[in-house]
């Protein structure tokens, strides 16, 4: 008996398969790969960092502020404040502007401000799109609102936190940033974006408890700042939706 000839199953997935979920109105990826991936077809990104930028840029944004995102610390931080007629913010949480949420709450009004942080914030320095927005728990409502305003598709970005070496580590805070978002969007979601939304949805009564449980509250609380995880965890309390133009972020308000 002759054995049968061997032949290759032919596949139904494309030779290319695309990342960018275009096919859906609302769609949701981790970090710089997905910001590259879903920004060029989506008229709309929304930047997520809940521990600590976002949360700091609602903030400070909605006293009048004006803050320019920088990937950097340092000298290359300084400079670039320099540059830009600005105060770098402090490297230290714990004493004056800094990247604690709670330390803007006096941020005087038109209060030009270098906030470095590496994971929002190089987001927001490396994003090369006309409609930018920053969303928080804080402010996931009326940035959903916003982007509805602006246009018709939407990328949600939960910018993650980093390990050690710099590789990206998905993080819960930011995935329930971006399902509040996500939830409160209309339109086709993309499962991604469902899942997101979905883990807001479980986590919603109890968002306070969430963040202080998960790594990077921990850490925060350990450093001696629940206070920024408490801020943090608050749910829509603001009707803020930060704008990023001409390299700052401002308030919808003063943004076009």
């Amino acid at each position: 008996m002759r054995a049968a000839l061997w032949r290759p199953v032919r596949s139904s997935y494309p030779e290319r398969v695309t990342f960018d979920q275009a096919e859906f109105q609302v769609r949701c990826e981790w970090g710089l790969r997905g910001l590259r991936e879903l920004a060029p077809v989506s008229d709309v990104i929304v930047i997520i960092d809940v521990l600590s930028f976002t949360t700091a840029i609602d903030i400070a944004t909605a006293r009048g502020g004006v803050v320019f995102p920088y990937p950097l610390k340092g000298e290359a931080a300084a400079s670039y404040a320099d540059s830009l007629d600005a105060r770098l913010a402090s490297p230290d949480r714990g004493s004056g502007f800094s990247l604690s949420p709670a330390s803007l709450r006096s941020l005087p009004p038109g209060y030009r401000l270098v906030l470095p942080s590496p994971n929002g914030a190089a987001l927001s320095f490396a994003v090369d799109h006309p409609i930018v927005l920053a969303a928080c728990l804080r402010n996931a409502a009326a940035v959903a609102r916003a982007a509805a305003r602006l246009g018709e598709t939407v990328a949600v970005i939960p910018a993650g936190e980093t390990w050690g070496a710099g590789e990206l580590r998905p993080s819960v805070e930011d995935w329930l940033g971006a399902g509040a978002v996500i939830a409160a969007c209309g339109g086709s979601h993309s499962p991604e974006a469902s899942l997101a939304a979905a883990a807001f949805s479980y986590f919603r009564e109890d968002l306070s408890g969430a963040l202080r449980a998960s790594g990077s509250g921990k850490e925060l609380i350990e450093r001696g700042f629940g206070l920024d995880v408490g801020l943090a965890a608050e749910l829509n309390v603001s009707t803020n939706s930060p704008r990023l133009v001409t390299r700052a972020f401002v308030s919808a308000i003063l943004s076009p």
